[in-house]
């Protein structure tokens, strides 16, 4: 059951690139970016990197991992697994996530306890945003 709206994120993709398959599946396209934006009321910068492959029936599947940063300096740690589809030309998809938390921050410590479940969207020109909620 989904329980609170825990985070809402917007940003810019930072880099791209075609990493060759070494397994003989299709090649990995990876995505970093920076955001800003809320984590249960709390300014963070988050920062990460996702890799995805294009499956035959054209969805998009993913891992990624990252750090978002409190405006104390204090760190949650993530890490994520997504399915989506490509929605226009270039970097343009959706995605439907989930990620698990780890940090130190007594303010932010429930995090490590929860899954959080979102939305992830990233247009043709590089802009990208996302929310998400408590799987409880």
């Amino acid at each position: 059951m989904l329980g609170e709206k825990c985070s809402q994120e917007q940003g810019k993709v930072t880099g791209t690139r075609v990493i060759p398959s070494t397994d003989g599946g299709p090649p990995m396209i990876e995505t970093s970016f920076m955001t800003n934006g809320k984590l249960y009321g709390t300014d963070v910068t988050d920062m990460g990197t996702y890799v995805s492959r294009i499956q035959p029936s054209g969805a998009l599947v993913g891992e990624g991992q990252g750090v978002a940063m409190t405006t104390d300096g204090e760190a949650i740690l993530w890490e994520g697994f997504g399915v989506g589809k490509p929605t226009g030309k270039g970097l343009a998809a959706v995605y439907r996530y989930s990620i698990s938390f780890q940090t130190m921050s007594t303010k932010l410590a429930k995090l490590n306890s929860l899954l959080v479940v979102g939305e992830w969207e990233v247009d043709d020109n590089g802009n990208c945003k996302g929310q998400g909620w408590e799987w409880k």
